[in-house]
């Protein structure tokens, strides 16, 4: 029998050939926790505060002062068992620019959406978002469930692309669920398989209010809730206002499953630019009603290739495959002239030139074509002026106000339609509708003088006296707040406008004069007089201090 000293040896070198493991093991399993701070880090600090540092390792994404910092860390080789972003949210269009970003005027830091779904497309085995367990999104409308597009849109498109009405009633049916485009469904295709995805389905607390409620959660135990890869619906109620809401990742048995990967052929940074050209031949030979769900994509993906790309032997032969794909240019071309919605129908023309299916002087005729047909309609509205002064901003355009119809009653959206394709003549009509009383005329006279700025000293003179003498508050600050935009430095300008506001009795007047003065040049305005006038003339404003008072103290400091 071995001596004691030996026998006790030998039982410590078998724990020890069991606790080492052991050990390692549980080092093996500690956390990455990613966090994504583009706005308030008091979520971030609640979360640091109570999970254990020996458990967890908490790694900051965001690098300041550097834009691609989300591409910087998926070099690293970084994976995230956790994810927490905060940010306020702006949810846009499915497809659209949305992004996460800072209240703080001066931050640079923001979180584009589509950069998340070039990482989780492109490394959907060893990426960055691989292994996430659970993803928390602190910021309004997250998780908002409400479609942005419509499945009245989705039966129009149908229609448009010559569906019967029965048809496109079945078939709007199907596509909206296939083709999920909620802020949540887009959260749920970035993080396909995420057991536990946490976020807002309307507005979300401030941060400070936010943190509060993780740290109760935590203190009541939410700590080993953390990283288990299972959902739980009990952070829900620390959170008062039922907003915070929990979905689930998508799985490849759901119906919009399909849309995540129609989604990914046009970010997979594995992907060569042909193979994408490739993709969007195949996807041009499905129902236009389909393409058109994919029209903010195909615009942003014929925008990224420049013209170095395009003079690729590879890309050049898909593009040219495109091109000469007359059954396809014909049957787009046709929802294009059934589309009545002037903005999609422009912008479904120019996806056209850029796959090569319209020359310029094709593309030229088909835009000034539907300028025709929109002032053949009842209504021209601001939106319609935007559009077409926007269209022309090359002056292109201008040629096309030789086809328009003539004006045959005094009608303002009409003049600036036709002032947006260079007609000095309704330029000066929709220049002089600023100052009048109707307020749906000065609102398309101000979209008009956003797109077109005065320039001569003497007609801001003019518009300046006009506003003087209008009768309708409403009016009045609309036309204001267009002169505010000209950044006014012409003293006797100012010097009007100042005359102006002891006068007026709407305090909405003169917090308009007040962004006026305010973008002007502080040192033609600082002036003792006028401090004294703003302060005993300012009428009381109904819910606190306002931007008349940011110009009085900036006119102090002057």
């Amino acid at each position: 029998m071995p001596p004691p000293v030996f026998r006790a040896f030998s039982v410590l070198c078998v724990l020890a050939g069991v606790l080492l493991p052991a050990s390692g093991a549980a080092q093996a399993a500690k956390q990455t926790v990613c966090t994504i701070t583009v706005n308030s880090a008091d979520e971030k600090d609640a979360f640091q505060r109570h999970l254990p540092a020996d458990r967890y390792s908490f790694v900051e994404l965001v690098e300041r002062g550097r834009p691609d910092w989300l591409e910087s860390a998926r070099r690293k080789g970084i994976r995230c068992d956790v994810l927490i972003i905060s940010g306020h949210y702006d949810g846009g269009d499915y497809a659209g620019g949305n992004e996460f970003f800072s209240e703080h005027v001066e931050a640079r830091e923001f979180l584009p959406v589509d950069e998340m779904e070039r990482a989780a497309c492109s490394e959907p085995d060893r990426g960055l978002f691989s292994q996430v367990k659970e993803v928390y999104l602190f910021g309004c409308n997250t998780l908002n469930p409400e479609a942005l597009r419509s499945g009245t849109e989705l039966r129009g498109s149908l229609i448009e692309s010559g569906h019967s009405a029965p048809d496109a009633d079945r078939l709007a049916r199907a596509l909206g669920a296939r083709y999920a485009d909620s802020s949540r469904d887009r959260m749920r295709h970035i993080f396909p398989n995420v057991p536990a995805i946490y976020g807002f389905s309307s507005v979300a607390p401030l941060g400070p209010a936010a943190a509060t409620y993780l740290d109760r959660y935590f203190r009541a135990g939410g700590t080993s809730e953390i990283s288990t890869g299972r959902a739980g619906t009990r952070l829900l109620g620390y959170f008062p206002g039922r907003s915070l809401t929990l979905a689930r990742g998508v799985r490849n048995e759901d119906a919009d499953a399909g849309m995540r990967r129609d989604v990914c052929q046009f970010v997979d940074d594995r992907l060569s630019s042909a193979q994408k050209v490739e993709w969007v031949h195949r996807l041009l030979g499905r129902d236009i009603a389909e393409v058109r769900v994919f029209l903010d994509r195909l615009e942003r993906f014929g925008a990224s290739l420049d013209e170095a790309a395009r003079r690729s032997p590879d890309v050049a032969a898909a593009l040219d495959a495109i091109a000469r794909d007359g059954d396809a240019r014909s049957r787009y071309l046709r929802f294009v002239h059934a589309t009545d919605r002037p903005a999609v129908r422009a912008r479904l023309i120019e996806v056209a030139a850029s796959l090569g299916w319209l020359s310029p002087l094709e593309r030229r005729e088909e835009l000034g074509q539907m300028i025709v047909d929109l002032l053949g309609r009842s209504t021209v509205t601001a939106a319609d002026v935007d559009l077409v002064c926007r269209l022309n901003q090359d002056r292109g355009l201008n040629d096309a106000v030789d086809r328009l119809p003539g004006l045959e009653e005094p009608n303002i959206g009409r003049a600036a339609i036709r002032a947006c394709l260079g007609s000095p003549i309704d330029d000066l009509r929709v220049v002089r509708a600023l100052v009048s009383d109707r307020d749906g005329d000065v609102q398309i006279a101000q979209v008009y003088l956003r797109q077109r700025p005065l320039r001569d000293t003497g007609e801001v003179r003019e518009i300046a006296l006009g506003i003087a003498r209008m009768t309708d508050p409403v009016a009045q600050t609309r036309a204001l707040d267009t002169l505010a935009h000209l950044r006014v430095q012409d003293r006797e300008t100012l010097a009007l406008l100042t005359s102006l506001f002891p006068n007026v009795k709407s305090v909405t007047v003169q917090r308009a004069i007040a962004g006026v003065l305010i973008r002007a040049d502080f040192e033609q305005i600082a002036t003792p007089d006028l401090v004294r006038d703003l302060r005993e003339h300012r009428l009381k404003s109904p819910d606190g201090q306002d931007l008349i008072d940011v110009l009085i103290r900036r006119l102090d400091i002057s």
